[in-house]
């Protein structure tokens, strides 16, 4: 065949393609990142999934590090990752208490599971209590924002994954929590009102850490 394989694809396609291979390989030349995946210097292979779904719960298991606030705040700019004024705010709050080498699993409960006047804050926490789940360290946040990429995230059927860990106030005394989100703009770690009454869309999941009984 004389015909390119690339012939019938869109060129937004393409670019996207190109671009998603780009923030694989780490660089912000689209050049050498196609000749890193034709040299054999970077193999695509299929992902391992991360995470598992079992009625509506998504399981996983995080590990701390010990990083503080501005360390985090450090981290995620490094990273390209976008950052809310309430986020850095939690995380330059007192309040906000790393661990080091803590390793929780986590469940996060869709929003799916809710019917539209039960997804309030009060009731999602009465539902994991009956489910003996429990508040995570506010650190669970950024833990998440880290593990996942944003089509990670996508395909969990999600578009942000809030931590429902103890509210930590911003700068205006205000109530909040740490969530991983993805939009059009790119990744962002961003933070929402955490009041007993607050409302919450179907398209979100809330993480808590699952109780650990001694035996």
């Amino acid at each position: 065949m004389n015909e390119f394989a690339i012939a019938e694809v869109a060129t937004g396609k393409l670019n996207a393609l190109v671009k998603n291979i780009m923030r694989q390989t780490g660089t912000s030349d689209p050049n050498e990142a196609v000749r890193l995946v034709n040299s054999g210097e970077w193999i695509l292979t299929n992902p391992v999934r991360r995470w598992r779904e079992q009625d509506g719960v998504i399981y996983f298991s995080v590990t701390s590090n010990g990083m503080t606030g501005p360390q985090w705040i450090e981290h995620f700019e490094k990273k390209g990752i976008q950052l809310s004024k309430w986020a850095k705010d939690v995380l330059l709050s007192p309040d906000f208490k790393p661990t080091n080498g803590v390793t929780t699993e986590v469940a996060v409960l869709k929003g799916m599971l809710f019917e539209d006047n039960d997804r309030v804050t009060s009731k999602i926490r009465a539902e994991a209590g009956k489910r003996k789940l429990v508040k995570p360290n506010a650190e669970l946040g950024c833990l998440i924002r880290d593990m996942f990429t944003d089509e990670e995230i996508a395909a969990m059927g999600l578009v942000w994954i809030v931590a429902f860990h103890e509210p930590i106030k911003d700068s205006d005394g205000d109530p909040f929590l740490l969530s991983a989100n993805r939009a059009d703009d790119g990744r962002w770690l961003d933070a929402y009102y955490g009041r007993p009454d607050g409302r919450w869309a179907r398209d979100g999941g809330f993480a808590f850490a699952v109780s650990q009984v001694s035996s």
